[in-house]
């Protein structure tokens, strides 16, 4: 793991109190870090999710679902097609 990684992780790890997210972060970059570690840890690449199961997966950590779900697809780490009907891991 490079410094830059390492440097990644505990950053996103301060945004974290007992496996709950505190706070989304203002910050562009900061929350661009939470978010490829949300996508990579609460979504398997090539499976097909519900927006009840991107819910469900991403109450798990924070409340507001709904902001981390538009942020991960803005971010193209979770895709879905025009109707919204399923969700996949993006890059």
């Amino acid at each position: 793991m490079s410094d830059t990684d390492t440097r990644s992780s505990h950053q996103v790890a301060s945004l974290f109190s007992h496996g709950r997210l505190t706070v989304i972060p203002r910050k562009v970059a900061r929350r661009e870090q939470l978010l490829v570690h949300l996508a990579h840890t609460l979504f398997e690449r090539d499976r097909v999710y519900t927006e009840r199961e991107v819910n469900e997966a991403l109450l798990t950590v924070h409340e507001d679902c709904s902001a981390l779900r538009r942020y991960l697809v803005v971010a193209g780490l979770l895709v879905r097609p025009k109707d919204g009907s399923s969700y996949r891991r993006g890059r």
